[in-house]
């Protein structure tokens, strides 16, 4: 029981510092694309207003909630792995 508990602590943190980076990766990308699309194609008002307006929008964006799998998808194999050394 303790080999699960440390399991599931260490994977935790493991997954979260993978879940930050790529949350953090993936807003720069996306940044990086808005601050693109302003100099090449608007280029009128305030790009900063334009920028934080566009990431407001990546914030409730599919993508953003697809990054969750990072906790889903290793648990959920993990999971599968235990039950069917145990039960298989």
């Amino acid at each position: 029981m303790l080999a699960l508990a440390r399991l599931l602590v260490f994977g935790f943190l493991v997954l979260s510092v993978i879940y930050v980076c790529l949350s953090l990766y993936s807003r720069s990308v996306r940044r990086g694309k808005l601050e693109k699309e302003w100099d090449e194609e608007v280029k009128e008002g305030d790009r900063e207003a334009f920028v934080r307006d566009g990431l407001l929008d990546y914030d409730g964006s599919l993508r953003r909630k697809l990054i969750l799998g990072v906790y889903v998808i290793p648990i959920c194999v993990v999971s599968f792995i235990i039950y069917a050394t145990n039960f298989w």
